[in-house]
């Protein structure tokens, strides 16, 4: 197992690992859904951690069929999680703190990539008190396809200036770890929805349960929360 100053840089992803947006998001579909006399299941909701927009889309079609009207669906839980979010903030996930902080020590450059569009992003960012803490971010918006495709990993190696080969990814959902060992990064699973999938795991190179447990795993000992 490597340490974490073996790496040039690290990749984080947002929804599900840095922030604690999957809760909200799975709340403003259901809410959508009853307002159109639809039922979503939590174990539904959950599955579509990490999917980019269209991917979800076509789940929702899958599920409901082509009745479902998605345009009103979309505009429904916007608004529901906008409510939602600008009321009850966003939480940063544990253990996030205790990275930035020793990344920051040692110099270690980092980056996020997130299958969310940029607005979105920065919109989370700034409601959960870290606007500025991820200058350098790739959205959805910066690639042809988002994650599993690797194109935004890439991308973010490239704007990080580092071989992706030399990145660490850190990854909450199927889709992420796809991309990243896609991509030829070394994928660190941290999940956000348990159980683990057990596909997930064998395509990753660590799992940890939480992002303080992950550090400490890759060598860094002393946290500051």
């Amino acid at each position: 197992m490597p340490n974490l100053s073996d790496f040039s840089a690290v990749i984080f992803d947002m929804d599900g690992l840095v922030l604690d947006t999957e809760s909200s998001y799975c709340l403003a579909w259901q809410k959508a859904a009853l307002e159109l006399g639809y039922h979503l299941t939590d174990s539904f909701c959950m599955g579509l951690s990490g999917l980019p927009g269209p991917v979800i889309d076509h789940k929702l079609r899958g599920h409901f069929g082509d009745g479902l009207p998605l345009t009103v669906f979309r505009q429904l839980s916007s608004q529901y999680w906008h409510a939602h979010v600008s009321r009850y903030g966003i939480a940063v996930r544990h253990g996030v703190a205790d990275w930035l902080s020793y990344l920051k020590r040692q110099q270690i450059p980092y980056a996020m990539a997130t299958n969310s569009r940029r607005a979105n992003a920065l919109h989370c960012l700034q409601l959960a008190g870290m606007a500025d803490e991820f200058t350098i971010l790739v959205s959805r918006d910066d690639v042809a396809e988002g994650k599993p495709d690797p194109a935004i990993f890439w991308l973010a190696a490239e704007r990080l200036q580092v071989a992706i080969a030399h990145c660490l990814v850190l990854e909450d959902s199927h889709s992420g770890i796809v991309a990243a060992n896609r991509a030829g990064a070394f994928a660190a699973y941290v999940p956000s929805v348990p159980p683990a999938d057990s596909t997930t795991i064998s395509l990753c190179d660590v799992m940890a349960d939480d992002l303080a447990v992950l550090l400490a795993r890759l060598g860094v000992q002393t946290l500051v929360s």
